[in-house]
């Protein structure tokens, strides 16, 4: 064993393995493994139960024999439940970064942003636990009252990705058990680690037995269809692709399930010739770079006025290939693995036909040889129109830039993707800041900032980018039905 590996082991010493149903640790039933792999060499970091859909039904069958107790307990016990896991998060969040970073790969600076982002979310719904709320009013046509209550949806079934293997669940959870649902969730089969940390810290603060249930898998499809296929649970919460969004959208009809998706994005980065270059191009390092452009929020598409254009790309260059690429523990280190060998190999695939097409390379574009899925930060200039990576999604550290001249063009190219998450708009002129985004179809604008996302505010998308919200106000309603009493006097 080497030393990186002795320290890997180390770091992971506390970190449960096995599945989480009804409050009991547990091996899958046929004692089946599968491989949890550091993205910097890939070496094996741990060995997690591989469950069946055997195992999940009875992580559905605590979620719904949890489901009523946890629903009558009082909001405030809710909200503090979830207030003991923010502060226990909070005492182990270098705990939690170093997981993070062994297992998703960024470095520990962003990892420890990770947990302060995540956290937030419990902090953000232990305090909406108390206010939810119905209303009461008189009938406009007089002669009776009309009552509305909230109550939560049910046992719901989560799905979270492997790029911020915290926050996603954080996020779904908070709201969740604050509106009074028991969970059952499913992570990314490449960073199980993470999510078993968050739920020991739960059963560790008293959320009750089965109220929580983790499920770790290689048989996602499986899986997914033996839950979605009990009526018992109503509510299924997805981030990831689109393609499997919808083909979780349609698996929800049987059954009426509701659904919220957060899918993919293809974030335009609109550069205005009287945009603040300084800004911009700090922006566009925390709109690009962020988790080494492993986001569903990364800029993906640089549209810069022609005016500006080659001082942004100098500049944004300059930055980009100053950064230092290496394993995500190590000091120094800026820029660390991507997820797989896939991931390297389709960000490749998407620079070359770039390349191809008339784009210059202005820094990066070749990955280095060597252990690890590793990716220069890479800018090109000059992206011919239409080329494969305007369209698709590039979670990967790669800038591609085209030019505008006019307003509408650059409206009309940002709003031409399927997408629609978030947009990124860079202007000192008031009513053009109004104008684009008003017009921009994207279910959130970030106005000269390089990152929008927030637990106080609500965050998903349109179009082809999914529907619902987390976050903010908007994000424990999710979780909730509305019930109507009609009282006549």
């Amino acid at each position: 064993m080497t030393q990186q590996e002795s320290a890997a082991h180390q770091d992971l010493a506390g970190v449960e393995t096995r599945l989480l149903v009804g409050g009991e640790w547990r091996d899958a039933e046929d004692g089946a493994t599968f491989e949890v792999l550091d993205p910097a060499d890939g070496s094996v970091l741990a060995r997690v139960a591989d469950a069946g859909t055997g195992e999940a039904l009875e992580a559905l069958d605590a979620a719904a024999a949890a489901q009523a107790e946890w629903a009558a307990t009082a909001p405030r016990k809710r909200g503090e439940l979830l207030r003991a896991a923010y502060e226990a998060v909070n005492a182990r969040a270098d705990e939690f970064a170093r997981v993070i970073s062994l297992e998703m790969g960024k470095p520990l600076a962003e990892a420890r942003g990770e947990v302060v982002y995540g956290n937030e979310f419990l902090r953000w719904f232990s305090e909406e636990a108390v206010r939810v709320h119905g209303r009461w009013m008189e009938n406009p046509a007089g002669g009776s009252r009309m009552l509305t209550m909230k109550k939560p949806v049910g046992p719901c079934f989560f799905i979270t990705p492997w790029n911020f293997p915290l926050a996603m669940g954080t996020r779904k959870i908070g709201p969740a058990l604050a509106a009074g649902c028991t969970v059952v969730v499913k992570p990314a089969s490449q960073t199980p680690l993470t999510m078993l940390l968050l739920a020991q810290v739960l059963q560790e603060v008293g959320v009750p037995p089965g109220v929580v249930n983790v499920v770790t898998t290689t048989s996602s499809r499986e899986v997914g269809e033996a839950l979605m296929g009990d009526e018992r649970l109503r509510k299924v919460s997805f981030t990831g692709s689109t393609p499997v969004g919808r083909g979780l959208v349609k698996q929800s009809a049987e059954h009426l399930q509701r659904v919220s998706m957060e899918l993919g994005g293809n974030a335009p980065f609109v550069v205005f010739a009287d945009a603040d270059l300084d800004a911009a191009v700090d922006g566009a390092m925390v709109a690009k770079m962020r988790n080494m452009g492993e986001a569903c929020t990364a800029a993906n598409r640089f549209l810069v006025h022609a005016d500006v254009a080659d001082e942004f790309a100098a500049r944004l260059a300059e930055r980009m290939g100053s950064l230092t690429v290496g394993r995500g523990q190590d000091e120094g280190v800026d820029v660390g693995p991507l997820i797989d060998e896939d991931a390297v190999s389709s960000v490749s695939q998407l620079v070359t036909d770039a390349v191809h097409g008339g784009a210059k390379v202005l820094t990066g574009g070749t990955p280095p040889e060597g252990a690890g899925w590793f990716y220069p930060p890479t800018v090109l200039l000059d992206v011919p129109d239409g080329a494969e990576i305007t369209r698709e999604e590039i979670f990967g550290p790669v800038a591609p830039i085209t030019r505008f001249t006019e307003e509408e063009e650059a409206v009309r190219a940002a709003n031409s993707s399927e997408y629609g998450l978030v947009a990124y708009v860079w202007t000192r002129d008031l009513a053009r800041s109004l104008r684009v985004s008003e017009a921009l179809e994207f279910g959130m604008v970030g106005l000269n900032t390089g990152i929008v996302s927030n637990a106080a505010a609500p965050f998903g998308g349109v179009k082809a980018s999914g529907f619902g919200r987390e976050g903010g106000f908007e994000g424990i309603e999710e979780y909730l039905d509305t019930t109507y009493v009609a009282i006549p006097l």
